[in-house]
C-alpha cells in the first residue's frame, strides 16, 4: 500500500508514459484499444472483450475473457462469473485474470503483449463508486500491475469528449467536451442519467435507475421459462433479447399492442396481430450454432414433424413463438412497478436529475440528452424517451434526444479523443512515482479534482 507524504510543493511531475491503453470496463463487455493520432470516426482500434469467465457444464472449460469469442461454439448451458457488480469492480480476482489475458498474454487482443510500465491506462468508471472500490481499483493498476501513469474518469465525462450526434453551428474543437449534456447510460446493470457541464459531472443531480440489459434479459427468462427450460441458457436468452425486442413508441400504443397480441379466453377466441408475432428457431449448437428470427408460421412444427424433416440430418427444428415478450421486457425501462420496483421509469429519472438542477439551466440539458450504452440500442430507444419527457414538460420547453454514433463504444471513442488533449491528460492523470510518493489519499482527490 503506498505511504503518503505531507507535502508536494516542489516536487516536478514525472512524464506520463506516451504509450495510452483506454480501457472502458463494463460489466458485460470491456471496451479496449490503444490511443491514436487517427480521427477517422469509425472505432477500428477498440476491441470489444467479454468481461466474465465463463465455465461450459458440457465439456468441462473454462474460456477466460476473449477466449469465449475465440475459441467457445457451443454457448449452451454456459456458467458465467462477471467480477463487475452494479457498475463496480468487486471481483479483482477474476478482473485480474481476465486482464491479463487480454493485455499481457501472448494471445494479447492488441496484437503483442502490453508493456505496463510503460503505458499510461485511462480507466472508465460509473458514478458514485465507493471510495474502498475506487482504492482498490488505485492499488490494483500500480501495485498489482504496475502501469506507469493512471487516470480514472467517470465514464459520462468521457462520453461528452466524443461527437455530439446532433448538428450544429459551432463545432466542438477536437479533444475538448461538448459544454453541457444530460447523458443517459444505459449499460448491463442500470442506467445512469448524469448531467456535465464542460466535461465535469454535476454530482448532486446524478440519478440512476437499477434496470439495465441484466434485468432486461432476466425478466425475458422468467417469461420463455413457462414453455422452455431455459435457467441455464443466459448466452441464449440475451440473443434471443437483442434480436427480438423493441420499444412502443407511447403508454397508449403498448396497450394497444397488448391487446392485439392477446388470444382471448375460452369463450372469446381473438386472432393474434401476425405482424408483432415471430419464430425464434433455437439452436442445437450442432448444426445451428446461433439462434435466428424468421416470420411467424403456426404449422411450421407440425409439418416438419409429419414430413421428419427439419435441419440438416432430418433434426427437428425446435421453434419458440414470441409475442407480446417482444415489447413487454423492455417496458421495464419506464415502467419498474411492473415486476414491483418502487422506483420512477426512465424519463421521470431524467426529469428528477434536471428539477435538482438551477431553473436557469434546465432547458440546456433538457435539449441536449445524449443516450449511449448497449441497451439503448433496442429498436424505439430514443423515440419512447423523448416523447415521455416530452410530455412531462411545459409545451414551450425543448426537448431533443439524440442517440450517439456507436452506443457501445462511445466512452471508449471519448476517452481516446481525452487523450490527445495534452493540458486535460496533464491535470487527470498520475504516475506510479507520485502514487507511491504522495500516497492513495492524495491520488483519489487528484482524480476527484481537490487537488492543485
Amino acid at each position: 500500500m503506498a505511504k503518503a507524504k505531507n507535502t508536494v510543493a516542489g516536487i516536478s511531475p514525472d512524464p506520463l508514459p506516451q504509450q495510452t491503453l483506454i480501457l472502458d470496463n463494463g460489466a458485460h463487455t470491456i471496451k479496449a484499444g490503444l490511443a491514436t493520432d487517427s480521427d477517422s470516426g469509425n472505432n477500428d482500434g477498440c476491441h470489444v472483450i467479454p468481461n466474465c469467465i465463463a465455465r461450459s457444464h458440457r465439456d468441462k472449460r473454462s474460456y477466460i475473457g476473449p477466449e469465449l469469442t475465440e475459441e467457445c461454439d457451443d454457448f449452451g448451458e454456459l456458467a458465467f462469473r462477471r467480477p463487475v457488480e452494479k457498475g463496480y469492480i468487486v471481483g479483482w480476482e477474476s478482473e485480474k485474470a481476465i486482464w491479463d489475458r487480454s493485455f499481457f498474454h501472448p494471445g494479447a487482443v492488441l496484437g503483442k503483449p502490453l508493456d505496463p510500465a510503460e503505458t499510461t491506462l485511462v480507466l472508465s468508471e460509473q458514478p458514485n463508486a465507493p471510495a474502498r472500490i475506487q482504492e482498490m481499483a488505485d492499488e490494483m493498476v500500480f501495485e498489482e500491475f504496475g502501469f506507469g501513469g493512471y487516470a480514472r474518469v467517470l465514464g459520462p465525462s468521457l462520453n461528452t469528449y466524443a461527437p455530439s450526434p446532433f448538428q450544429t453551428s459551432h463545432p466542438v474543437p477536437a479533444g475538448q467536451p461538448l459544454e453541457c449534456a444530460l447523458i443517459i447510460d444505459a449499460g448491463h446493470s442500470h442506467t445512469t442519467c448524469t448531467p456535465v457541464y464542460r466535461g465535469q459531472p454535476l454530482q448532486q443531480s446524478i440519478r440512476r435507475l437499477d434496470i439495465g440489459g441484466k434485468t432486461l434479459t432476466n425478466h425475458l427468462k422468467t417469461l420463455i421459462s413457462r414453455t422452455f427450460a431455459v435457467h441455464r441458457e443466459d448466452s441464449l436468452v440475451s440473443d434471443l433479447k437483442e434480436s427480438i425486442s423493441y420499444l412502443c413508441p407511447d403508454a397508449t400504443s403498448f396497450r394497444n399492442s397488448l391487446e392485439a397480441t392477446w388470444q382471448g379466453g375460452r369463450y372469446d377466441p381473438r386472432s393474434r396481430d401476425p405482424s408483432i408475432i415471430i419464430d425464434y428457431v433455437l439452436p442445437d449448437y450442432e448444426t445451428i450454432k446461433r439462434g435466428f428470427v424468421r416470420p411467424h408460421d403456426p404449422t411450421a412444427n407440425l409439418r416438419n414433424l409429419a414430413l421428419g424433416i427439419g435441419t440438416e440430418g432430418g433434426r427437428r427444428e425446435h421453434i419458440l413463438t414470441i409475442g407480446n415478450e417482444r415489447f413487454a421486457v423492455p417496458e421495464l425501462l419506464f415502467t419498474p412497478s411492473d415486476i414491483g420496483m418502487r422506483e420512477e421509469g426512465l424519463a421521470g429519472t431524467v426529469l428528477q436529475s434536471v428539477n435538482s438542477l438551477p431553473e436557469s439551466v434546465r432547458q440546456a440539458f433538457l435539449g441536449n440528452i445524449l443516450v449511449t450504452g448497449g441497451t439503448s440500442l433496442i429498436p424505439g430507444f430514443v423515440e419512447r424517451l423523448e416523447n415521455e419527457v416530452r410530455g412531462m414538460v411545459d409545451e414551450d420547453v425543448a426537448v431533443r434526444v439524440g442517440r450517439v454514433g456507436d452506443p457501445v463504444r462511445n466512452c471508449w471513442e471519448g476517452g481516446r479523443r481525452m487523450v490527445g488533449n495534452k493540458e486535460v491528460m496533464g491535470r487527470l492523470a498520475v504516475t506510479r512515482k507520485e502514487y507511491f510518493e504522495f500516497g492513495e489519499g492524495w491520488v483519489r482527490r487528484r482524480f476527484a479534482g481537490k487537488t492543485g
